[in-house]
């Protein structure tokens, strides 16, 4: 039996690094592991528990086959290691904190993967973004219109699951894990 994919995205500052690190015990208990990014930032920023690479190594790694799955958004690459192949294929199931821009790539190549959404209402993502200070006034203007024009083209053909993330983080780790354990096991809930 393959695992089964779940590709979680949503806007910088709607709080993906704060749930997938919440959820990640309860994850393991739903044999779901959280597969961690390699990104061409500092391993010492703030944020994720990423793999840091200089733009060079990533394109090292990106040339030698490394990755299931490699973007750029930000200035910045991303890739997911192809370790998680090995994880699918063996019967583990997987959550990678992905990309909006990239969820096409991502469904082309997993088209059984589950699409999930955490969202975050514009004033309390306003809020978040200006608190971790990484961006000016209008940086963050445009990234929350950006965020507005993904609203907008979504498509209605692929289902994506929503996560709300506005208020209180236990309740998102609910609703995520509740998503997982429908998806893979259906006849237990």
């Amino acid at each position: 039996m393959d695992g089964k994919l779940f590709y979680l995205m949503g806007p910088s500052g709607s709080g993906k690094d704060s749930l997938i690190e919440a959820s990640r015990e309860p994850l393991r208990a739903l044999n779901c592991e959280v597969m961690r990014r390699v990104i061409t930032r500092s391993a010492e920023s703030v944020g994720e528990d990423a793999i840091g690479v200089t733009p060079e190594e990533f394109a090292r790694q990106q040339q030698a086959g490394a990755f299931s799955l490699a973007w750029q958004a930000n200035d910045l690459s991303y890739g997911i290691p192809g370790e998680m192949d090995e994880w699918l294929q063996a019967g583990r199931h997987v959550l990678v904190n992905g990309s909006r821009a990239n969820l096409r790539q991502a469904m082309e190549r997993y088209p059984d993967l589950v699409p999930v959404l955490l969202t975050v209402n514009d004033e309390v993502l306003r809020q978040r973004l200006l608190g971790r200070g990484r961006e000016t006034p209008d940086q963050i203007d445009a990234r929350l219109a950006r965020n507005a024009l993904f609203k907008d083209r979504r498509s209605s053909d692929s289902p994506v699951h929503q996560i709300d993330n506005s208020g209180d983080l236990a309740a998102a780790v609910c609703a995520l894990l509740q998503l997982i354990q429908l998806s893979v096991e259906p006849d237990r809930i």
